[in-house]
């Protein structure tokens, strides 16, 4: 993942995007953010900010403007492990579908860590164990397109073209009786999505 550039970038609380998430892991491999990788800039990113910014002699308003950032992408290098994670579902679940069914299953996931009812951050929704067949079948480790990478960004900057779900599963293949009993919300390619 390329560091956001310290001059175009400015993140504060309310914002969604991978360069969110980027911030998110950089402060958290400096020791600073404890929190589930959400790719969301809410309360507790802004108070891991704050205190980066007070340890770093900078002015602690919370906002990841471009000293912050600066100063940050010097300390720590982004890696983009979540983003390559996200990717990689992406494909191993929806490789044959479109673009917009690729954004989909990306959006299932985020959508799932807004949720009360999943764990609060990407990974932990990703590897929840009986969750996405390509973790179990090995799908998930192989190599992501650029296309998923695409996909995976577009759903960390808040596309959602399932309008909420947290479910989908393809009924030509599912054997779940609970999947095929929940009302479906859309269906995008193969995939019925539901809530």
């Amino acid at each position: 993942m390329v560091a956001p550039s310290a001059g175009a970038q400015k993140l504060e609380q309310g914002v969604q995007s991978e360069h969110v998430l980027q911030l998110q892991e950089q402060l958290r491999d400096l020791g600073y953010f404890k929190a589930g990788l959400t790719g969301y800039y809410g309360s507790i990113t802004k108070s891991a900010v704050r205190q980066f910014q007070q340890a770093q002699g900078l002015s602690a308003d919370g906002i990841a403007g471009p000293a912050t950032l600066n100063r940050l992408n010097k300390k720590a290098k982004a890696e983009g492990e979540t983003l390559r994670q996200l990717a990689k579902l992406i494909h191993g679940e929806a490789r044959g579908e479109s673009f917009e069914g690729q954004v989909a299953v990306g959006a299932v996931v985020l959508n799932r860590v807004q949720s009360n009812a999943f764990p609060s951050s990407i990974p932990q929704v990703i590897f929840q164990k009986g969750q996405f067949t390509a973790i179990d079948d090995g799908q998930f480790n192989t190599k992501p397109t650029a296309t998923s990478y695409k996909a995976a960004r577009k759903a960390l900057n808040g596309a959602d073209p399932t309008n909420g779900a947290l479910y989908y599963y393809n009924p030509k293949i599912a054997t779940s009786l609970w999947s095929k009993s929940r009302p479906t919300l859309l269906t995008i390619g193969q995939h019925d999505f539901t809530r």
